[in-house]
């Protein structure tokens, strides 16, 4: 799957694709607006991708010093400066393990 296939599904489909990451799964959920259940599915996922997810989802929420404290856990850096990007930097990079 590329990232157009993944930004399609979300308009044309009613659930997630199988074969995608919890991680993924959470920013389908998330892109389908549906912020509480993405948020649920990483909350305690204690894997690097899971943190960063779980971050980008608090900066999305507004919560800047939650969004700083799964940053700093995950060890990464995916912070963009809109949403937008670190969305698709994201979704791309754990595409990219499928």
């Amino acid at each position: 799957m590329n990232l157009e296939e993944f930004k399609a599904s979300i308009t044309e489909e009613q659930a997630p694709p199988a074969g995608l990451s919890i991680p993924l799964t959470a920013l389908w959920w998330d892109a389908k607006g549906d912020w509480a259940r993405a948020h649920s599915l990483v909350d305690e996922l204690e894997s690097v991708d899971g943190m960063a997810v779980h971050a980008y989802l608090h900066r999305e929420e507004g919560s800047t010093s939650n969004a700083d404290y799964w940053y700093e856990r995950s060890g990464r850096n995916f912070y963009r400066p809109t949403l937008d990007a670190e969305r698709t930097a994201l979704i791309e990079g754990l595409l990219a393990k499928i």
